[in-house]
């Protein structure tokens, strides 16, 4: 499991990485649903918005279920702030600048933190005819353990992270190579039609540059 945890997100971004370049937009990744005490456990959640929707107001709003019923935990309006509950000193702020992503993290977490979390995002977007108001939610369960063990499920999903970094890479390389290639033979056809030019005699050159007279 702690293999897994280094590579999930090592192939995470690997794969953000070719999309932001091919495909510039927002990847809504899922967030990691087991914990390990005493560690400390990023709750993600991301809510993209279109490119004619960034203008907007957004109101993120974390919550806790226990008893059957969701608690506030954690508030961003205006700016990022916890609320009074039992994790209070424990929450961090882990989202980015265009609210985006708007993760939280859970510090030292314990095995009472195991449960259903909920990430709701209101945005209000300002248009000049109208202002629409959307919202959007995200359902966590989290479960935490006392210590990190391996089972058949996360070998089995290691197992399949490193045949898509293999194939990731060699997929890369592959991507370069033909780049150079295409590259080489576009100079290699400029420089052939180079030396044909400069191969002609200079009386075929003046014949070709000035029309004949009837």
């Amino acid at each position: 499991m702690p293999a897994f945890n280094r590579l999930f997100p090592l192939a995470s971004l690997l794969l953000i990485l070719w999309v932001g370049v091919c495909f510039p937009v927002c990847v809504e990744v899922p967030s990691e649903t087991e914990a390990v005490q005493g560690n400390p456990m990023k709750l993600r959640c991301i809510s993209c918005m279109k490119r004619e929707e960034v203008e907007a107001t957004t109101v993120v709003e974390w919550f806790y279920r226990e008893g059957g019923k969701d608690f506030l935990i954690y508030e961003y309006r205006n700016g990022h702030q916890e609320v009074e509950s039992p994790f209070q000193g424990r929450l961090q702020w882990n989202g980015s600048k265009d609210l985006q992503d708007v993760s939280i993290t859970v510090l030292n977490v314990t095995l009472n933190d195991s449960g259903l979390y909920t990430c709701n995002v209101s945005r209000e977007f300002e248009f000049e005819a109208h202002r629409p108001f959307v919202k959007t939610t995200r359902l966590i369960p989290l479960r935490v353990t006392e210590e990190a063990g391996e089972d058949f499920t996360s070998v089995v999903s290691e197992i399949m992270m490193y045949i898509l970094l293999v194939f990731l890479t060699l997929w890369l390389l592959i991507e370069m190579i033909y780049c150079y290639r295409k590259v080489s033979k576009a100079e290699e056809a400029a420089q052939e039609n180079a030396s044909d030019y400069l191969a002609i005699p200079s009386e075929n050159k003046e014949n070709s540059a000035v029309p004949v007279e009837e």
